[in-house]
């Protein structure tokens, strides 16, 4: 069975990387310029800008997409499985990291390739967010990771079928899990300890040293607890519901149209 997929010239490869570079920065500006503590006193500014900029990346994203020559069904697929994600998050609740959203985020960017994955996790949050008015300074955030999440699994190898690639998505989803808790953690934690504990944030130390405390902290606070959750979830979902997943969502990719003009 073909593979049909978004994702084709090289420039929307470019302008995926240029979205995920701005992800980075907003994630790890903090470990990567030397900043006083004034300055983190205004660190609650930047997630607010970056309300307003994350859309502006996503729209820029979905050009490139139409450019590609994507026809109205497509699109009608993006929307489709971004309200199914935005209805079964209330449902799961994230209760002990029992979240049902991921696994459909994976198997949405297999089918249809990265582009879509990284369309699919942005607007995905976003419309839960809405739906749950969970709209905070954490949103950007979390689209941009989930975002991620998305376009990893459009960027596995491709021709594996069967057992062997529901044991690959199922591995990805639990490592995918894991960094999407590391993330949310990490736009938190170099303002949320304040100074002088173990496992804070320090100013102007190097990345090795803050990196290390990070990792100690993402390990006793949310590794063991919800992260691991997310994960069994995820890879329960996958094993269970993705083979017959799969085979819908590439029936109806067959029939929409992503010829290039």
């Amino acid at each position: 069975m073909p593979q049909v997929t978004i994702a084709g010239r090289p420039r929307t490869h470019l302008v995926l990387a240029l979205a995920s570079l701005v992800g980075l920065a907003m994630f790890c500006w903090p470990l990567l310029v030397d900043v006083d503590a004034d300055a983190l006193g205004h660190t609650t500014d930047a997630p607010l800008a970056f309300v307003l900029l994350l859309p502006i990346v996503l729209a820029v994203v979905l050009a490139e997409m139409a450019d590609e020559g994507i026809d109205s069904r497509a699109l009608a697929m993006l929307g489709v499985l971004a309200a199914l994600e935005a209805a079964l998050r209330p449902l799961s609740a994230g209760a002990g990291g029992v979240e049902l959203v991921f696994f459909l985020l994976v198997l949405g960017g297999r089918v249809f390739g990265p582009g879509f994955g990284f369309a699919l996790g942005c607007l995905s949050l976003l419309a839960s967010a809405l739906l749950t008015a969970g709209v905070g300074p954490w949103l950007p955030f979390q689209m941009m990771a989930s975002a991620w999440f998305g376009l990893g699994a459009g960027l596995l190898p491709r021709r594996l079928r069967g057992r062997a690639e529901i044991a690959m998505l199922a591995a990805y989803g639990a490592l995918a899990s894991l960094a999407y808790g590391a993330l949310m953690n990490l736009w938190f934690w170099p303002f949320s300890l304040g100074e002088g504990t173990a496992l804070s944030y320090v100013a102007g130390d190097p990345l090795s040293a803050n990196l290390e405390r990070f990792a100690v902290f993402t390990l006793v606070t949310s590794t063991l607890g919800f992260d691991l959750g997310r994960a069994i979830t995820t890879v329960l979902a996958i094993v269970l519901l993705g083979p017959a997943i799969l085979a819908v969502l590439r029936r109806a990719a067959r029939r929409a149209s992503f010829a290039p003009r």
